[in-house]
């Protein structure tokens, strides 16, 4: 596995984590300003509404939990992509659970010697209906 490789890898696992902890600031950090998020049902988004939804939640007191298993990842110069099995499961304070899952094809772009994400096309629906 290549340095690079091994990078983004370290990358998913960092943003899993912070995202777990509530640490809204270390999950900016991994993405580029410029970073473009694509989900069904709603327009392309970046950074600031991406920060705008996670402040949300974290004052509606929501805590996540997920899981990612990386299916394929090249690396491409300073370019590369990964499509990723995700399932993240936010639990509200009333202890209801919502569980999302499904698959993702991600674009991570080099700069400055650091990978970050910069396009994210998320296909996560309700886990009643997420492919296995």
């Amino acid at each position: 596995m290549s340095d690079d490789e091994k990078g983004i890898r370290e990358l998913i696992d960092k943003w899993m984590s912070a995202t777990k902890a509530g640490d809204i600031e270390t999950v900016l950090s991994l993405m580029t300003d410029d970073v473009v998020f694509i989900v069904a049902g709603a327009p392309p988004f970046g950074k600031k509404e991406f920060e705008a939804s996670s402040e949300e939640h974290a004052s509606k007191s929501l805590e996540f939990e997920g899981h990612s298993e990386i299916l394929e990842l090249k690396v491409l110069g300073d370019h590369a992509y990964m499509i990723n099995k995700l399932s993240v499961t936010m639990n509200e304070p009333s202890g209801k659970r919502n569980t999302r899952a499904g698959y993702t094809l991600t674009i991570f772009r080099k700069d400055n010697g650091k990978w970050l994400l910069a396009r994210d096309a998320n296909l996560l629906v309700p886990r009643s209906e997420a492919p296995q």
